[in-house]
């Protein structure tokens, strides 16, 4: 976005796979000019990640690294470690997620860089956090939600095999964080003039989704364990069968209990002791579930969407991937969204889900990811390199230029 809150801010991204470039993207998405510096040879890991592609383009990478310009560097060479380190000089935020002690190895940890430029953020995203007993560890999505708890709840049930989460959560919510705690040490820069060192982790990422969970845990000694789709406070709130596929019923308190027996015509079932307050349902969720289910059965979807609108209690389909891309509040919100790729043209990407006053409809994310070192040149001729030194560079083969 050209005009947005972070127009003018200079992001240097030393990330790969998802957490870090999703922090850039996310910063890219609100305007500030975010460069992706890959590490020669082969670039972001991610680019590797096919099938699917587009005529060989990784669609997965596409998909993270659209809105960014893109850099190539040998960051074993001297040279290039000497061409990173002159952007680094005039850059307002630096993102990695290396292994922790990567950038001190390469003399470009937090300490060097805040000494050579005081306004600097310096945004860290690792497995584990740099302290702690893990803190050297790498980091991997399905190793941080078995670790944090998400994968001891996450399932139809107990006694069931452990399921993960079905989309890289603790990947996404790592970004997420990295992300806001980007755009508040800017906040503070504002008023301080001094950069801070923001980090999060995996781990924590995971953790953070657990609010529900570890409230309980904390309150009773006891940890829960996997509902399927039920909640672990309130009920009925879960996925039911219909006749032709899921819904999702949020009959979550009093009211919508008693809209929905109304809806159902089951007025024997608000009448029932074990069903009367919303901790007698708790307690009896799998009666309830099992007094419940026979009725969602006896019709289609959109039957059962029609009337619980009309009652006032709140629902919804359980959609696919692709009928969700295609439903039109999707559209609508313009979560569907075209890019300009320097090789395929036109390619469709998710759009920001950050809605900002005074945006056009149409306003979106106008640039595609980039090919490896597709702006190697302007980039480098851009944070200060003379035209010799960056000549050297490409021809000596510390640079790509894609």
């Amino acid at each position: 976005m050209s005009g947005g809150p972070l127009a003018g801010a200079r992001v240097v991204e030393l990330a790969h796979v998802m957490a870090g470039p999703l922090c850039g993207l996310l910063l890219a998405d609100l305007g500030a000019d975010v460069v992706k510096v890959e590490r020669l040879p082969g670039g972001d890991a991610t680019r590797g990640f096919v099938p699917p592609d587009l005529d060989g383009e990784s669609a997965a990478f596409m998909m993270l690294n659209r809105g960014k310009r893109g850099v190539a560097l040998d960051l074993r060479a001297d040279a290039g470690k000497g061409a990173l380190r002159k952007m680094l000089e005039a850059a307002d935020v630096v993102i990695e997620n290396f292994r922790p002690g990567t950038m001190e190895g390469m003399g470009l940890g937090w300490d060097a860089l805040s000494e050579m430029n005081p306004r600097l953020v310096y945004c860290a995203i690792s497995g584990f956090g740099s302290t702690g007993p893990l803190g050297s560890q790498g980091g991997f999505d399905l190793i941080a939600q078995g670790l944090s708890g998400l994968m001891s709840i996450t399932g139809e049930g107990p006694g069931r095999a452990p399921v993960k989460v079905g989309a890289p959560i603790t990947d996404i919510t790592a970004g997420i964080l990295g992300a806001l705690g980007v755009v508040a040490a800017l906040h503070e820069r504002a008023r301080t003039g001094r950069g801070r060192r923001v980090e999060t982790s995996l781990f924590e990422a995971g953790i953070t989704q657990t609010f529900w969970q570890s409230a309980i845990t904390l309150a009773t000694g006891e940890s829960p364990g996997p509902l399927g789709s039920a909640h672990p406070l309130a009920a009925p709130y879960q996925a039911f069968r219909t006749a032709d596929g899921w819904i999702n019923v949020g009959a979550s308190n009093e009211g919508t209990w008693a809209r929905l027996v109304a809806a159902l015509e089951a007025a024997e079932l608000d009448s029932d002791p074990r069903f009367r307050t919303n901790a007698d349902r708790m307690v009896n969720l799998e009666m309830l579930v099992e007094a419940l289910a026979p009725r969602f059965a006896a019709h289609a979807t959109a039957h059962w969407l029609r009337v619980l609108e009309e009652a006032g209690v709140p629902a919804g389909p359980v959609a696919s991937i692709g009928e969700m891309l295609a439903h039109p509040q999707t559209l609508a919100r313009g979560m569907v969204a075209e890019v300009e790729h320097a090789r395929l043209g036109r390619v469709r990407t998710l759009g920001s889900p950050i809605k900002l006053s005074d945006q056009e409809p149409s306003e979106g994310p106008g640039r595609g990811a980039p090919l490896l070192g597709q702006h190697t040149r302007e980039v480098l001729l851009g944070y200060g390199l003379a035209e010799r030194e960056v000549d050297a560079l490409l021809a000596g083969g510390t640079a790509v230029q894609g």
